[in-house]
């Protein structure tokens, strides 16, 4: 689907010879809508969006469908969204940031105790050593750690951090610990 369809279907019923059905399909509409937007009922004042000039669609595209009324239009190659892929191995922190991991760690360690250095150190991008220091108070700047949450100080998602307890806890079964029952006391009756 086009960015912004009812102006892309304005500027298709203004400027081509397409049917209502190839350009509804086309932007996500129903027929009837494109139709009332030809009649001048809907979209009266909007402006038209070429979708040749923002290279949704190509000339040759449109040419093969008017000429054609059963083939339907093609987004360009060009205009789909590229994958995101996601980057294995460390990431760059910028410098602004490098100096919350020791107060993201420090909240890890006091919230999620479960998770190893390792899950640490891959979730939040630092190292063992740094992670050993916080958690042994030997860090250069221990006397200025506050732990605060590693979300706040966007070091990582709410996905991962999920993950990574998960993980944790996956291997480890919980256990519930049952409350034993009150015991009233009993006061021994002593005869008078």
């Amino acid at each position: 689907m086009p960015l912004m369809p009812k102006a892309t279907a304005v500027w298709l019923v203004e400027n081509t010879s397409l049917s209502f059905d190839q350009i509804g399909e086309f932007c996500g509409l129903h027929a009837l809508e494109v139709q009332a937007i030809a009649d001048g009922e809907v979209a009266l004042q909007m402006q038209g969006l070429d979708p040749v000039a923002n290279g949704q669609l190509t000339l040759e595209e449109i040419e093969r469908c008017q000429q054609d009324t059963a083939a339907r239009l093609k987004l360009a190659k060009e205009a789909l969204p590229v994958a995101m892929v996601k980057h294995r191995g460390p990431r760059y922190t910028p410098i602004a940031k490098r100096q919350d991991k020791p107060d993201a760690i420090a909240w890890i360690l006091k919230n999620h105790p479960e998770l190893s250095d390792g899950q640490i150190s891959k979730l939040l991008g630092t190292t063992k050593p740094t992670i050993q220091a916080v958690r042994d108070r030997t860090h250069w700047n221990s006397s200025n750690i506050k732990p605060r949450h590693p979300l706040s100080l966007g070091l990582c998602t709410l996905e991962d951090l999920d993950a990574a307890v998960a993980r944790a806890n996956r291997g480890k079964k919980v256990e519930a610990v049952a409350e034993p029952p009150e015991l009233e006391a009993v006061e021994d009756a002593q005869p008078e």
